[in-house]
């Protein structure tokens, strides 16, 4: 990472001169990142699982294999000779992406980081061990046997999750003795990899999840450096996305406390916004009261070291450029507040995508700017924002169509997106309710009853 400079020249697609990524994988986040490479002129070429994915619908070129297939890869990268190679989804191969780095083409971040990211146990070894940061206690299985030794030790209810697997496939809550062995089966079958290693998690009672986006790039000063923006709250519904707003929490700056009460885990609110939840885990203590601002301070800076010490040790040497999805676990203790580590991956985040209304540069935005080694002066959190997904009931519709967009626009402040995705499957994420408000639960009502709207016509 030494003597790097800043880019001082973008070419044109299309021609000799151009300026070109490859986005691997082509969902609704590469969507954003390649409409924000375009914007700049950039050439941008996509490979997914399938035809016409939302990103291959703005982008030059797309490329249809698996991607798990190293041979298929590396034969696209050859041709295409692109400036920058971009994972956005797991099913890579991270063996080509790694003899690609070796042969002098580019990867985001770069390619050991990548590799470490996809896999739960490695990545666990190197928060807990390396970077030295919080994390829920875990023991690692090998085998249906280590299994149930595992789950004892650490105690339930507890988490077993797959090796390597992405969206909450592979991964199971266990109450007790007897749920070992369905989730032992659960694991193997959805893994990407090491189907029979599994990593289990003990189960912390959060009052919320958060996302930080530490960006690395390039500072003014043409430094290798580490951005850390507003931290997004966000609220899982079986390892998928459902909703999120920034800031994770609003301070009103005269009373020095939360502006409204707090809606964590297990509010009213969340209740709401989940329609498939049902009955929560537990309820956060602080649901309804609101936030000293010390405590919240408090709880932000842990955010930020936290991620900013796990974004180090995976760049290591090597570096690298790009933004990170940083997921977390909060409780709001006033004696001793607590940040845990969960996991991190080398992209946008899907929680992110609030940040469309809530930042004066989007995640994709800061992404594209970072890859390309541009400067970014700075990165404001300009209004409270919320966003909420769009989820399909019914399975196996080919062009859905989507309808309520009269009474879903008819309130303020509100933006809609559409992925495009060819058909639909149960709780398929088809699209977003972007919101702003005068503060963060209030973009979160807006944004929920939009999307509940346009999922009612869906």
């Amino acid at each position: 990472m030494r003597n790097v400079k800043f880019r001082d020249v973008l070419g044109t697609p299309l021609m000799a001169n151009a300026t070109k990524i490859i986005l691997l994988g082509a969902g609704e986040l590469g969507k954003e990142i390649a409409i924000e490479a375009q914007r700049l002129g950039v050439e941008v070429i996509t490979v997914d699982r399938y035809d016409n994915p939302p990103a291959a619908q703005v982008a030059h070129r797309h490329y249809t294999v698996d991607m798990r297939d190293g041979n298929a890869l590396k034969a696209i990268v050859y041709r295409e000779k692109p400036d920058a190679i971009v994972p956005e989804i797991e099913a890579i191969n991270t063996d080509a992406l790694v003899e690609l780095e070796e042969e002098g083409f580019n990867v985001i971040p770069n390619a050991e980081a990548t590799r470490i990211t996809m896999d739960r146990i490695r990545l666990r070894k190197l928060a807990a061990e390396r970077a030295g940061v919080r994390t829920s206690r875990y023991k690692f299985a090998y085998n249906l046997d280590e299994l149930k030794d595992a789950c004892e030790s650490i105690g339930y209810p507890c988490l077993v999750k797959a090796r390597m697997s992405s969206g909450g496939l592979g991964s199971s809550i266990v109450y007790d003795y007897k749920d070992i062995e369905k989730a032992y089966e659960k694991a193997v079958k959805y893994a990407r990899g090491f189907g029979e290693h599994v990593i289990v998690e003990e189960m912390i009672k959060f009052d919320m999840e958060v996302t930080e986006l530490p960006l690395a790039c390039l500072n003014l000063n043409e430094k290798p450096d580490i951005l850390l923006p507003r931290p997004v709250g966000h609220v899982r519904t079986g390892g998928h996305f459902h909703v999120s707003w920034q800031p994770f929490v609003d301070i009103d700056e005269e009373t020095d406390e939360s502006t409204v009460p707090f809606q964590g885990y297990g509010s009213n609110l969340h209740l709401m916004e989940d329609k498939t939840s049902g009955k929560p885990l537990w309820r956060s203590e602080w649901n309804d009261k609101r936030l000293p601002g010390k405590l919240v301070r408090e709880v932000e800076n842990k955010i930020y070291e936290t991620a900013k010490k796990v974004v180090k040790c995976l760049l290591g040497k090597k570096g690298g450029f790009g933004i990170f999805g940083c997921e977390l676990f909060v409780k709001f203790d006033e004696k001793k507040p607590e940040v845990y580590f969960n996991e991190i991956s080398p992209r946008p985040h899907d929680t992110g995508m609030v940040t469309l209304v809530s930042q004066n540069m989007s995640e994709m935005a800061l992404h594209v700017y970072a890859i390309l080694r541009l400067p970014i002066p700075e990165i404001i959190n300009m209004f409270p924002g919320a966003a909420h997904v769009i989820l399909s009931e019914k399975d196996g519709v080919w062009g859905p169509t989507y309808r309520g967009l009269r009474e879903a626009l008819m309130k303020r402040n509100i933006i809609l997106r559409f992925f495009g995705k060819p058909c639909t499957y149960k709780h398929r994420r088809m699209g977003l309710a972007l919101a702003i408000g005068k503060n963060t639960v209030e973009a979160r009502v807006k944004a929920m009853e939009v999307a509940h709207t346009i999922e009612k016509g869906l």
